[in-house]
């Protein structure tokens, strides 16, 4: 008798336990993440696998004149439908309907807007993968949206949570010098935007914010954006092109310097563990003025280099 009751003591462990996974939904399936996302959080017998979330649902999306979106947005679909047995729908609030939270992951940034404003409209909590936006505008559109509708939402990129990016942050930070890929995508006008948002996002988490002042050089083969913050430091951005790894060096008082290990950008883990904290929470893992001041630095380097290198001032 008393292992029968442990018996139904475990399955009702069980049942609440279930009942309590977060479903998610996806909008944009023209980007690697969603398989990888989707691997980790619903694939019990993988290695990185992290319980506690599962996507459930995906609206496809995609941008017909961005060529990463149009040449995989049907293929990481049909992956979803087949292989990890994820609901297709027509739309975004159909999604909405079906789901706890959303992961805006289009690679397209300049869809990001609009589909956001359909998630709050639905008060779903979302996380939206980089980039934010396309434009400043569009960043601080969707914080204050999201903001007056009490919808919580954050966007980062995986390396503010790598090792790369924990295994420098000391307190005595007196500037910074990180570097990584750098393409461009011409429907982006903000062009560091599309990728070189990850060494920006890499710059601020080692940095924080407070820069006051932005200049940038660009050639064909990289970009190097120098930030002047208020407190005097200077943090420098290297986009290269096409490719190149990811890494950083950072300096410190009484003459320290500290460089990264380049190998440690791989796991999405990190991010994940971050995300379904979030959905549970509903409290963003560090503040959104962050994001938007990474807009406000990337906005000032375009203006930068328009003007042929001359310093500009963040807006």
């Amino acid at each position: 008798m008393p292992k029968m009751k442990s018996i139904v003591v475990l399955l009702l462990l069980g049942a609440v336990s279930a009942s309590a996974e977060i479903r998610l939904g996806i909008i944009g399936t023209d980007t690697s993440h969603v398989i990888a996302f989707t691997k980790i959080l619903n694939d019990a017998g993988s290695p990185d696998y992290l319980p506690g979330a599962r996507v459930v649902a995906a609206y496809k999306g995609g941008s017909p004149d961005v060529e990463s979106s149009f040449t995989r947005v049907d293929k990481f679909a049909e992956e979803l439908r087949t292989k990890w047995k994820i609901e297709l729908m027509g739309d975004i609030p159909a999604l909405c309907r079906k789901v706890d939270g959303v992961l805006l992951e289009s690679v397209d940034g300049r869809a990001h807007l609009e589909q956001a404003k359909a998630v709050i409209a639905a008060h779903k909590p979302l996380f939206i993968d980089k980039p934010l936006a396309a434009t400043l505008e569009d960043a601080r559109e969707i914080a204050r949206l999201g903001k007056e509708a009490n919808v919580p939402w954050f966007s980062a990129s995986s390396l503010r949570f790598a090792e790369i990016a924990l295994a420098l942050k000391f307190p005595d930070i007196t500037g910074a010098l990180v570097w990584g890929p750098g393409p461009l995508e011409p429907h982006h006008h903000l062009d560091l935007s599309w990728y070189a948002i990850h060494e920006v996002e890499l710059l601020y988490t080692l940095m924080g914010r407070g820069c006051d002042e932005v200049t940038r050089v660009s050639t064909p083969d990289a970009d190097v954006i120098v930030g002047k913050w208020k407190d005097g430091r200077l943090g420098t951005v290297r986009a290269l092109r096409p490719y190149g790894k990811f890494g950083a060096v950072v300096f410190r008082s009484d003459e320290k310097v500290n460089q990264s290990d380049p190998k440690s950008t791989d796991s999405y883990r990190p991010l994940l563990v971050e995300i379904v904290k979030f959905f549970e929470t509903k409290q963003p893992p560090f503040p959104n003025e962050d994001t938007i001041e990474m807009f406000a630095f990337m906005d000032a380097a375009q203006r930068s280099k328009e003007a042929g290198g001359a310093p500009m001032k963040l807006r």
